[in-house]
């Protein structure tokens, strides 16, 4: 970790502090692999091919209800075992759909669907609101004046803050319905986006947020998450700007959004308290475990500069 870095070190403290996760006591009472009940291979937890869980914690794991349709495109040479993309499946088994590349369906263009990829045409999550409004975008207003560094390529490497950044949209549907995820690494990716069926979708990027992947990606910034990292990251701003946050919720993550305030006249507002946090299921256990046995400072996944 960039020892500079006041954001990074400050969510490398308690990373995961005000989320609402279940309880991962059922994770820690397994002591052994066991069968999957689909195709028999030996796992642990989950089956990351069949995206079911081991049978001893049938019924003793949550599921979570996404707002959009996720689908996940895997690139063949990705290692199943080492993705985080099974976790959205398993935990989300009926709004995740996972496809190896080129295995892919053809997306319609009608701009419910989008790519989640960065790039000098991508939008933020805030921008789609803005446009159902005819409002200027992120990139009309703030693109020339982005400190020197700013590069197109990667993430965002600051929130910017706006006048609308304290807006709640209070809308009555989203105005996406679904979203693609690459899971691969970085040089893997450009390969799959390349593909004319991924290239025709409108994309967007999200607010930066360092990762707390524990698998190191040579050359790739903190600010690169891992497929169920970024799915959070996504769900939790479109459900932030479309409905806003409880007064009750805090996560150092939605500091920058407003609270919704239950006196005003929204009825189909129904504001953030941790609906989604459940993806991070298996993922905060797993970090935990290996915290368990390694020193966070240690680990190269958490020297990876900040930019």
């Amino acid at each position: 970790m960039n020892p500079k870095n006041r954001i990074a070190k400050a969510c490398d403290d308690r990373p995961f502090e005000g989320l609402i996760i279940t309880n991962t006591e059922p994770l820690s009472s397994l002591s052994s692999r066991s069968a999957c009940p689909r195709c028999g291979k030996s796992r642990m937890y989950f089956c990351y091919v069949c995206f079911i869980p081991v049978p001893a914690l049938e019924g003793k794991i949550p599921y979570c209800k996404l707002p959009i349709k996720v689908d996940i495109i895997k690139h063949k040479g990705e290692i199943n075992g080492k993705s985080t993309a099974a976790h959205a499946a398993v935990l989300a088994p009926r709004d995740v759909t996972v496809y190896t590349y080129p295995d892919i369906p053809d997306y319609p263009t009608d701009g419910k669907v989008v790519l989640l990829f960065p790039g000098a045409e991508a939008k933020s999550v805030r921008d789609l609101f803005n446009q159902q409004q005819n409002q200027p975008s992120y990139s009309e207003i703030m693109l020339s004046q982005l400190p020197v560094g700013y590069n197109v390529g990667t993430l965002m490497k600051k929130i910017v803050t706006r006048k609308d950044n304290h807006e709640i949209y209070h809308v009555q549907e989203l105005p996406i319905n679904h979203v693609v995820i690459i899971d691969s690494t970085w040089n893997q990716c450009r390969g799959i986006y390349a593909d004319k069926r991924i290239q025709k979708l409108p994309t967007i990027v999200l607010q930066n947020r360092p990762s707390q992947f524990w698998r190191h990606q040579k050359g790739s910034p903190r600010w690169y998450l891992s497929t169920i990292e970024s799915l959070h990251q996504l769900v939790l701003e479109l459900h932030l700007c479309a409905w806003g946050r409880s007064e009750n919720y805090k996560f150092h993550l939605t500091d920058y959004y407003p609270v919704h305030n239950p006196d005003q006249n929204h009825p189909q507002c129904d504001p953030y308290v941790g609906q989604y946090d459940n993806l991070l299921f298996f993922f905060v256990f797993m970090y935990s475990k290996l915290h368990q046995l390694y020193k966070h400072e240690d680990l190269l996944a958490y020297k990876r500069p900040m930019s």
